[in-house]
């Protein structure tokens, strides 16, 4: 089955960080970017929909920019759909490890879980980890 990717965010960040993640991983034509609300005609629940339908078949990631806002929201109706999955926190070091990952055998599931866990040790406080760093060499 394949896999396909949905970035979704308020504005234009969905489609900026696909850009961000092609320059660096390659284009891919499984990844698609949804940006909500940049005209006054945006219908979001029809937009949903048909990517649900587009997709059919496939096993859906939709990564969504804010945990309870409404982009997220809207995805969270369909969360009990087979092959349907919904992560909240859309940043590039989660999409690189996510979409190195997509290609390989492991459940989705099991790749969603890998690219958090992964992802989460990206995020440093830099003056910290430097600190710490400089007091460890000292002894």
């Amino acid at each position: 089955m394949t896999r396909k990717l949905i970035l979704a965010s308020h504005g234009k960040f969905a489609s900026g960080i696909l850009s961000s993640l092609q320059l660096i991983c390659g284009a891919d034509q499984d990844i698609t970017a949804l940006d909500c609300y940049t005209d006054e005609a945006f219908d979001l629940t029809k937009e949903v929909q048909q990517i649900l339908q587009v997709n059919a078949g496939a096993e859906l990631i939709v990564v969504t920019d804010v945990f309870g806002g409404s982009v997220n929201n809207e995805f969270l109706h369909y969360i009990h759909q087979p092959n349907f999955y919904l992560v909240a926190g859309l940043n590039l070091p989660f999409l690189i490890s996510l979409t190195t990952r997509m290609i390989g055998s492991n459940s989705t599931e099991t790749i969603i879980q890998e690219a958090l866990e992964e992802a989460k040790e990206s995020i440093q406080f830099c003056n910290e980890t430097i600190k710490q760093e400089l007091a460890e060499e000292e002894f």
